[in-house]
């Protein structure tokens, strides 16, 4: 069974003027709908009909004017606007389908461009209005696309009481912060916040993680725009709702680069045994909280401080206890590096002042998580080993695979996983894996840079090609292009995504798709053991995450108790 699908959009209804037929509660409610969103509704109807008394107390008030006519074609066309040749802005039919009127209006304003709704006939409307919740600025619309009005409220419900309270308080101060950001940078912002968020309708652009140079001086100009952009992206919906002016002001702030955690000086914990401070470096999986080790949920429970990385996932952190201090980092393409040395000294500070810190990162915290770096930078700042505790994570490069169905070594097809990432230090791009047929191989960080990787793979580089001629390297056999892949999105969280393709289409999918980071590419025959691609079509998608069904079913999951 097919169903089509309709264009949502959000229209600006300011001073617009909307024709509503009809005397019924219904048309009352058409009038305050109208109202509400900034249109001058006009009702039409006889002078004999019996107002609902809704309609009479907004008549009275002088908000709807009444015109006491039947309906005349005529009345399409003189009773709008002035600056659109008189002609109404859209039409509300209230009388339903058995009233022969109603589809003589409809087909008169199909045939002349003027939306037009009439209840309950979804064959005569040009557009139809969604069970709508609100809250300020905040607009969240559901349609069943006419197959049941009573269930898309119930979606509707349940889905605005997932949603923390003052959600839309938190769009109206975000909204302020970037007004005051443009007005005091005076750039357009191009390709940062806001062409990359400028329109709601699809996700981010596969360059929303590009990585910014030194050279790249106008990218790095709009750092500011860059951290809002993804503090919008990657907090938790219930800490933004919380979000606070020192939040604000947090973010108006141009950053410093701080100094290096050597700079504090070193430190005399060694020598003091009454100081029982210490830092816990812990994975928190690929998203699902029900994945984190009985060891780092116990962390959460217990720390003093908490310094998580962005790409923590909001599951996760819904795990802290209220009364502990989180500092998310503020890390984005850019300042990565100031980030990180910010990150490091206040876990230093911490353990100076005797707290236990959670130093919290997605993943596994030396799989590309620069965990090693770090447990380096404590014991330069002074940190005898004893005070550091290293606790693993579920990696992605392992389990997002899993959860797209696909087995990264399968008898028969792949013998081998190389897990490899997409972008080197400084940005530069890795030394590209050899093609094997029995190999899957896992791209950590590398989306954002999709092309590069792919050409990386199915050609040589130019470091390459100079010394084939001087047959200084033997040949690295490249990847065809042919070869299967698969890009997995946050892995195990509600908003899963996985894009099956090939090394052919890679590019063009996720460039039409958008990016929902973080994210990795898999690539090998291992990607279509258990998916066999479709015919016809260049790449397939897959929305959601449900790995986990039954289990918590089972009484598995980490909200069975405090002890879990």
């Amino acid at each position: 069974m097919t169903s089509h699908t309709s264009l949502l959009t959000a229209i600006d209804a300011r001073n617009h003027v909307y024709l509503v037929i009809g005397s019924n509660p219904l048309a009352a409610a058409r009038c305050s709908q109208s109202l509400t969103a900034g249109a001058f509704p006009i009702l039409l109807a006889p002078e004999t009909a019996e107002l609902h008394y809704a309609l009479q107390k907004r008549i009275d008030d002088g908000e709807v004017k009444w015109v006491k006519e039947t309906f005349q074609d005529s009345h399409l066309f003189s009773l709008g606007r002035e600056e659109v040749g008189r002609v109404v802005d859209a039409v509300f039919v209230t009388s339903g389908a058995k009233d022969p009127l109603s589809a003589q209006i409809s087909s008169l304003c199909k045939r002349n461009r003027i939306p037009v709704n009439v209840v309950d006939a979804p064959q005569l409307c040009s557009f139809t209005l969604l069970s709508t919740h609100i809250d300020g600025p905040l607009q969240v619309g559901v349609t069943t696309n006419g197959r049941g009005c009573k269930l898309a409220s119930r979606i509707r419900r349940e889905i605005a009481a997932s949603l923390p309270q003052s959600l839309g308080s938190a769009c109206l101060r975000l909204g302020d912060v970037r007004r005051k950001i443009q007005e005091e940078d005076h750039l357009l912002h191009k390709g940062l916040g806001d062409g990359d968020d400028v329109d709601d309708s699809v996700d981010q652009s596969a360059s929303f993680n590009k990585l910014v140079t030194e050279a790249d001086l106008d990218a790095a100009k709009n750092r500011r725009m860059r951290w809002l952009s993804q503090v919008c992206e990657y907090w938790p919906l219930k800490r933004l709702a919380a979000i606070t002016d020192d939040d604000v002001a947090t973010i108006l702030k141009s950053y410093d680069n701080p100094g290096s955690a050597e700079s504090v000086g070193k430190s005399t914990l060694a020598n003091n045994p009454d100081n029982r401070g210490r830092i816990i470096l812990a994975g928190s999986g690929p998203g699902h909280p029900d994945l984190l080790t009985r060891a780092t949920h116990k962390a959460i429970q217990t720390a003093d401080l908490i310094l998580a990385d962005k790409l923590v996932p909001a599951g996760v952190l819904d795990l802290i206890p209220r009364r502990t201090p989180v500092q998310i980092a503020r890390k984005f393409p850019g300042n990565a590096d100031a980030a990180q040395t910010e990150l490091q000294e206040l876990a230093i500070a911490g353990v100076r002042q005797g707290k236990t810190v959670l130093r919290l990162k997605q993943g596994d915290p030396y799989i590309y998580g620069r965990g090693g770096e770090e447990v380096a930078c404590f014991r330069a700042a002074g940190i005898p080993d004893d005070r550091v505790v290293v606790l693993p994570g579920v990696t992605s490069a392992l389990s997002a695979p899993l959860f797209a169905a696909i087995p990264p070594t399968q008898r028969d097809v792949a013998d081998q996983v190389l897990i490899c990432t997409g972008t080197g230090k400084k940005g530069k791009p890795p030394a590209p894996p050899e093609y094997s047929p029995s190999r899957t191989v896992v791209f950590l960080m590398g989306l954002h840079r999709i092309q590069g990787l792919v050409d990386e793979l199915t050609a040589y580089t130019d470091p390459e090609r100079m010394a084939q001629r001087q047959d200084i390297a033997a040949r690295r056999l490249l990847w065809p292009r042919h070869t299967p892949c698969a890009v997995v999105e946050r892995a195990s969280c509600p908003d899963q995504r996985v894009i099956r393709t090939t090394l052919a289409c890679v590019v063009e999918a996720v460039e039409a798709e958008g990016s929902r980071p973080p994210g990795l590419l898999v690539v090998g025959a291992a990607c279509e053991f258990l998916n066999a691609p479709r015919k016809g079509q260049a790449w397939s998608v897959e929305e959601g995450f449900r790995g986990l069904d039954g289990v918590e079913e089972l009484g598995l999951g980490m909200g069975m108790g405090s002890d879990a």
